[in-house]
């Protein structure tokens, strides 16, 4: 069993993933902006702070990337707001690079260690959409750190990949949402499971197979 670091552990997804992983047997270990309910308190507003805002976290065998931002209200390319689409960026692309600098220690102590972060399939390149462009920048630009961190990271065998979670129903993804959390959740920890560093810098379903970036 694993110790899992779920970041964005309140709601939607993660917290989905935290209750899949504990019904799992494994220990997650959630993060919220307020550290409610027993979370480890950590926002990613200042990457530059996350290192010390995890100072004295336990031990990390698989670090999944969760939180994130489809903020701001403003993002058409013709009519942008700026400091909300650096914001969106910020959170989306750069906070879980730092998130993984931060931890990274404790995965070079583990058996297994093992990276995932939740992408979205507005992040493929091959769709031609205007709306929401700073959300879809923002993946993208995760998709490319990532594949960049597995590169740097092969030769530690620390795998690192990608997964696109579809269109969720939570509150980021309303209602009419095509995919159960709970499904998405189960289906993004069982790539966990099986990964290798064999898969290392590969974007996935979360049904499992392998996607185009």
């Amino acid at each position: 069993m694993a110790n899992i670091l779920i970041t964005g552990a309140n709601r939607g997804l993660g917290r989905a993933l935290f209750q899949a992983a504990q019904a799992m047997g494994h220990t997650p270990i959630g993060t919220t902006r307020d550290g409610r309910g027993g979370t480890w308190r950590l926002n990613l507003d200042e990457p530059t702070t996350i290192a010390h805002q995890l100072v004295g976290l336990g031990p990390v065998d698989i670090l999944v990337n969760n939180a994130g931002v489809i903020t701001p209200a403003r993002q058409s390319p013709l009519d942008m707001d700026f400091a909300g689409f650096a914001h969106t960026m910020t959170v989306n692309a750069m906070a879980p690079l730092a998130v993984v600098q931060a931890v990274l220690p404790r995965l070079r102590q583990s058996a297994a260690p093992k990276i995932l972060s939740v992408s979205s399939q507005m992040a493929w390149m091959g769709y031609r959409k205007a709306d929401r462009i700073a959300y879809r920048a923002s993946k993208a630009a995760l998709n490319k750190v990532m594949q960049g961190l597995a590169t740097a990271l092969e030769l530690e065998n620390i795998p690192v990949a990608l997964v696109d979670p579809g269109w969720v129903r939570t509150d980021m993804g309303g209602p009419d949402a095509e995919d159960d959390p709970d499904t998405v959740a189960q289906g993004l920890l069982a790539i966990a499971d099986r990964l290798t560093i064999k898969d290392t810098g590969k974007f996935f379903r979360f049904t499992g197979e392998e996607r185009a970036f």
